[in-house]
């Protein structure tokens, strides 16, 4: 069986032509052909969505999961088409997630310290931070909101600019400048880091 490597150096487990059939059967119904699909995009979605909506990734990608089984029938085009649209209803649920967050009342303050967290879990969080998930959102709170977006999707979910200028309603162009500006910042802060870690 081949590899197909993405841009952003991960090595799928399926090749691009295997994508292409098991998209075609996954139209059919074909629950092999959504399962390939499933491995070869999943993981991807999941760390576009835990850097745009920590907590809740999981839970959104499955909406977004659900969302494409219903419209796959009708979705027109191939793999690099699926991964577009893929991505544009994850970029939809968290959209939706933050105005229902925002919705919602205030939480109660002094509830968060009766919450007593399982020794388990949080030594999975914490050796979740330490891998480079955590360097990335480290670095892309000191984009704008717009920066980090673009590099998400183009070093993340893997799509072209033209994907990314179609998706966000911008110009090929303008996500070119943003994409520029933002590897520039990340960069200059982690040059900035690095010369602090040495003076430690």
């Amino acid at each position: 069986m081949l590899e197909a490597t993405c841009r952003c150096g991960e090595t799928l487990d399926v090749a691009d032509a295997d994508l292409g059939t098991a998209l075609e059967a996954a139209r059919r119904g074909d629950e092999d052909g959504v399962r390939q699909l499933f491995r070869a995009f999943q993981p991807l979605l999941l760390r576009y969505l835990h850097q745009r909506a920590p907590g809740s990734a999981e839970d959104l990608a499955s909406e977004t999961w659900l969302a494409a089984a219903k419209g796959l029938p009708a979705m027109v085009g191939g793999v690099d088409e699926f991964r577009a649209w893929l991505f544009t209803l994850a970029r939809n649920k968290v959209a939706d997630h933050y105005r229902t967050a925002a919705r919602r009342p205030a939480a109660d303050p002094w509830a968060a310290d009766l919450d007593v967290a399982d020794p388990v879990d949080r030594a999975e969080a914490v050796a979740d931070d330490l891998d480079a998930q955590a360097a990335v959102r480290d670095l892309l709170q000191f984009l704008s909101p717009d920066q980090a977006e673009v590099v998400l999707l183009r070093v993340v979910a893997d799509l072209s600019v033209d994907e990314v200028a179609r998706l966000m309603g911008r110009s090929p162009a303008s996500v070119r400048v943003l994409q520029h500006r933002a590897l520039r910042r990340m960069e200059r802060v982690a040059k900035r880091a690095g010369a602090v870690r040495h003076e430690v």
